[in-house]
C-alpha cells in the first residue's frame, strides 16, 4: 500500500510538474535569435509541436529560412510503416524538400549540406536504444561535423527515463538498431546522449559536432513525461512505449507484438497458442502496419494492456518474464530466435539463457554490473535531475 501511494504521489506530482514544462523548441527566446538571416536545415517527424503547431511552420512564421527538411524512419508526418523506405519529395504543406534519412541513406549527404548554416534537430523519443530515431541523430551529428554545420537539438523529455536497465550493446552487434555501448534502456535525453555520443567519441574518427544542446525547463528523471503526439504509429499510447522496451524483443522472434491491431505493443501471441490463453487478436492490414505479422490470421497471447498500472507500481525494469513464457509455450524451440534478436539485445547472452532454463531475475543479474559501470558514465552528462 504505501509503494502505491508512492507512484500515485509520484503521477500527481508529474501533473503539475507537466503544467510548467517547456521543451527545447518551445524556448523560442534561446535559439531563434542564433538562426536569424541564416539558412537552416531541420531532421524532424511529425513529433516536432511547439505550442500546438509544428516546429517548421513556427519558424516560417518567425521569418526562419528553412531550406530542406531530413525525416527519420516513419517519414516527415509520421505515417510510413516500421522499416519502409521512402523517398526525397517535397512537403505538400509547406513545399520544402524533405530528404529520406531512411532507406538507400541514413546519414545527410554533403551536397544535401552545403547550402545550410544551421541544423535543427526536434523529435520525441521513447528511450530504447533500437528505437531509431537515436541512431539518425548519430548520422545526423556525424555529417555536420564532416561539413562544418553546427548541430542544435532541442531536447525532449524521455517517457522512459526513469530507470536504466538491460544489456549493454556488444561491439560485434552494432547495427542501425543499436549503435552504442549503452543499455537496452538507457534513462537519457538525445539531448543528454548527444553530448555523451559527442565527448566519448563514437562518432566516426572520434571526430565532434558543434553542438549546441536546447534543454527543456521544468523536466525531472524522477517523473513519468506524458506525450501528446504518439512517437510513432505503433506506438499510439503512453502503455505502448512503456511496454516497448520488453515487447520490442519479440521483433527477434516469431510473436506478434499486435502490430495491425488497435493495441501494438500491448499485447503478444501466436496462432499456436490456443490452447494456453482464452484471449485472442487478429493482425490485419492498417496505416503504419500494412502487412503485420500473421495478418489475417487468429493469435492466441496475453493483453497487457492495462498492465501499464502494476508496471509503474513496481520496480521499473526490463521484463524478461513474457519472452520466457512464450518461448517455453512454443513447440518449435529451435525456430522461436531469428538472428535481428541479436541485434535487439545487443548481445547473444539472452538467447543462451533463455534456452538453458534461467529465470528473468538470473538472467538481470548478469548484466547489473556493466549497467552500474554505464550509470556512473551516465551521470557525466545529465541536464536532468536524476532518478537517483
Amino acid at each position: 500500500m504505501k509503494q502505491f501511494f508512492t507512484i500515485l504521489i509520484l503521477f500527481i506530482v508529474s501533473a503539475v510538474d507537466a503544467q510548467s514544462l517547456q521543451t527545447g523548441s518551445e524556448r523560442l527566446e534561446i535559439y531563434l535569435p542564433l538562426l536569424q538571416g541564416k539558412r537552416v536545415g531541420i531532421t524532424a517527424n511529425h513529433t516536432a509541436m511547439t505550442g500546438g503547431k509544428h516546429l517548421v511552420d513556427v519558424l516560417l512564421e518567425n521569418k526562419i529560412k528553412v531550406v530542406r527538411i531530413f525525416a527519420p524512419e516513419h517519414g516527415f508526418r509520421g505515417t510510413a510503416d516500421a522499416g519502409e523506405h521512402f523517398d526525397t519529395s517535397a512537403d505538400k504543406q509547406t513545399g520544402i524538400e524533405v530528404a529520406s534519412l531512411y532507406g538507400k541513406n541514413y546519414k545527410p549527404a554533403p551536397e544535401q549540406l552545403s547550402d545550410i548554416d544551421y541544423m535543427l534537430f526536434e523529435i520525441q523519443d521513447v528511450g530504447t536504444r533500437f528505437y531509431t530515431y537515436l541512431s539518425t541523430m548519430h548520422y545526423v551529428m556525424e555529417a555536420c561535423a564532416e561539413n562544418n554545420v553546427p548541430l542544435i537539438i532541442l531536447d525532449r523529455p524521455n517517457p522512459n527515463g526513469f530507470y536504466v536497465d538491460g544489456p549493454v550493446l556488444e561491439e560485434k552487434f552494432r547495427s542501425f538498431v543499436g549503435m552504442h555501448p549503452i543499455p537496452v534502456v538507457h534513462g537519457m535525453t538525445l539531448g543528454e546522449l548527444a553530448k555523451m555520443i559527442n565527448e566519448e567519441g563514437w562518432l566516426a574518427n572520434k571526430i565532434k559536432c558543434d553542438l549546441t544542446v536546447i534543454a527543456c525547463a521544468g523536466y525531472s528523471h524522477k517523473w513519468a513525461y506524458y506525450f501528446t503526439n504518439p512517437p510513432s504509429p505503433n506506438l499510439p499510447t503512453l502503455q505502448a512505449v512503456h511496454l516497448y522496451p520488453s515487447l520490442c524483443l519479440f521483433e527477434g522472434t516469431v510473436i506478434s507484438v499486435g502490430r495491425g491491431t488497435g493495441m501494438p505493443f500491448e499485447v503478444f501471441g501466436h496462432p499456436s497458442f490456443e490452447p494456453y490463453y482464452p484471449f485472442s487478436f487478429m493482425p490485419q492490414s492498417v496505416p503504419g502496419a500494412q502487412n503485420p505479422p500473421y495478418k489475417d490470421e487468429v493469435c492466441f497471447g496475453v493483453n497487457l494492456h492495462y498492465y501499464n498500472d502494476h508496471y509503474l507500481m513496481d520496480e521499473p525494469q526490463l521484463r524478461l518474464e513474457w519472452l520466457i513464457e512464450a518461448y517455453n509455450r512454443f513447440d518449435k524451440k529451435d525456430k522461436f530466435f531469428n538472428n535481428f534478436f541479436y541485434k535487439l539485445c545487443g548481445t547473444e547472452r539472452i538467447r543462451q539463457q533463455v534456452e538453458q532454463g534461467l529465470t528473468a531475475d538470473e538472467i538481470r543479474a548478469t548484466w547489473q554490473d556493466e549497467v552500474n559501470a554505464f550509470k556512473l558514465l551516465r551521470k557525466k552528462y545529465l541536464l536532468y535531475e536524476d532518478f537517483e
